[in-house]
C-alpha cells in the first residue's frame, strides 16, 4: 500500500541539446524538486552518449530511510526507462 502524489514541473531546454532541466511549480507533498539530464559524447565511442541524471527532492514530511531508498530506486528506473523510450528508435 502506498500514497500517490501529484506535482507540476517546469522544463527548461535553454542548454539543448546537452542539457534538459526541470523544477517544481507546485505539488502536494514536495517542497521542491529540481533535476536534469546532461548528455555528453562517450569518450572513444562516437555512437554512444553518457547520460548524467541529477535529481534533488525536498519533501514536506520526513520519510524513513527504507521508504526513501525504495522511492529513489523507482524514480531512477522510471526516469531512465522513459528517457530510453524517447531516444532510442
Amino acid at each position: 500500500m502506498g500514497r500517490s502524489t501529484s506535482y507540476t514541473l517546469s522544463y527548461t531546454y535553454e542548454d539543448e541539446p546537452t542539457r534538459m532541466s526541470w523544477k517544481l511549480v507546485r505539488g502536494d507533498i514536495a517542497r521542491s524538486i529540481e533535476g536534469s539530464y546532461l548528455l555528453e559524447p562517450a569518450p572513444g565511442a562516437p555512437d554512444r552518449t553518457n547520460v548524467t541524471y541529477d535529481l534533488t527532492v525536498d519533501l514536506l514530511v520526513p520519510l524513513p530511510g527504507f521508504v526513501k531508498r525504495r522511492a529513489e530506486a523507482k524514480i531512477i528506473n522510471t526516469a531512465l526507462r522513459q528517457l530510453r523510450h524517447h531516444l532510442e528508435p
